[in-house]
């Protein structure tokens, strides 16, 4: 029989690894040596980078700090403040309508004071209005992202005149006027739809048109990163050996877009808050008594002056809400770019 081809001449074998030969004076195991050359797929690379963007890590932590305050605002509200919609007109100026006392009634029974003339805990509507900016933003976001990858991939694959079709389709709903149809379709909406009654309503038709006019974006570079893709090595390959249209786009293409749409998607959350509290300033949002950052801010307008803190306060709830998803999707879109330096 044919001695091994890398027995020594002494009978003694050489331990390798991934076919190098290794170190003489190991004891030729080859587990410590494994350790320094595994390999990493490239969402370990991206996680790695990312734990190193330490402004990234920070607007992370508070993005997942506003989503647990959403989640549990009737806990918080419990223990912290007073209901939303209850009345305090003890805590009122009868004269002035303003709060009693300074800093907007700041106290220990109302941490971020009451609002004026009618007297309802500012706290625990801030803490209610996140629910609803976190709510529309997430959910006009992944409506936003469903509609424009599908439609992207679409048309950036199949080319010809569905890209035409399609590409037409997004030039015209990027000019299109999305606040002032938002606010028409918010007018003539009925109180009750589809058996969802008051601001069920307006959250739904927020969600829908908000979404609705994102899905361009989204669409323009799952379109561009498709046509790129397709003309690839394994895309032909695949095509090759006889793989339909839909294996390709669900098994070849969709997989290598994932980070660009998890990239837009980080920073569609925040634009989206900006939209939501800009259409209830405009009261074209959630009806009252529900509680919203941008219906807030409007109604400050009329008391900044005598209550300026009231205007302050939603108006740092929004700041801090986009920063931290705007670093946040900085983090990421920077850890997902190969030819990042960080």
């Amino acid at each position: 029989m044919t001695a091994p081809l890398h027995e020594t001449s002494a009978g003694a074998s050489t331990a390798t690894v991934d076919g190098v030969p290794a170190d003489p004076g190991s004891s030729g195991t080859p587990g410590a040596s494994d350790k320094g050359i595994q390999g990493r797929s490239p969402w370990k690379i991206a996680w790695t980078r990312l734990k190193r963007d330490k402004l990234a890590l920070a607007g992370a932590c508070v993005v997942v700090f506003l989503v647990l305050v959403a989640i549990f605002a009737p806990v918080i509200v419990g223990l912290l403040g007073h209901p939303p919609d209850e009345f305090h007109e003890d805590q009122i100026d009868p004269l002035f309508g303003t709060p009693i006392g300074s800093w907007g009634g700041i106290s220990s029974d109302f941490l971020l004071g009451v609002e004026p003339v009618n007297g309802r805990d500012v706290f625990s509507r801030i803490v209610y209005g996140a629910r609803i900016s976190l709510l529309v933003a997430f959910l006009a976001a992944v409506f936003a992202v469903l509609l424009g990858t599908v439609l992207g991939i679409v048309a950036g694959y199949f080319g010809g005149w569905i890209d035409a079709a399609l590409s037409r389709v997004m030039d015209v709903m990027l000019a299109f006027p999305q606040l002032l149809f938002t606010i028409a379709l918010v007018s003539v909406l009925p109180n009750e739809l589809f058996g969802i009654e008051g601001s069920g309503v307006r959250i739904g038709a927020l969600v829908v048109v908000i979404g609705f006019f994102g899905w361009p974006y989204v669409g323009r570079i799952v379109r561009g990163q498709t046509l790129s893709l397709r003309e690839r090595e394994y895309v032909e390959a695949a095509r090759g050996l006889g793989a339909g249209r839909l294996y390709i786009l669900r098994k070849e293409l969709l997989p290598n877009l994932v980070a660009p749409i998890t990239v837009y998607a980080t920073l569609m959350i925040p634009t989206n808050i900006l939209t939501e509290a800009a259409l209830s300033f405009l009261g074209a949002g959630v009806k009252p008594p529900t509680a919203s950052w941008g219906q807030m801010l409007s109604k400050a307008v009329n008391t900044y002056e005598s209550d300026p803190l009231f205007m302050v306060i939603p108006g740092l709830a929004i700041f801090i809400t986009v920063l931290a998803f705007n670093l946040f999707g900085d983090g990421v879109r920077d850890a997902l770019d190969p030819k990042g330096s960080r």
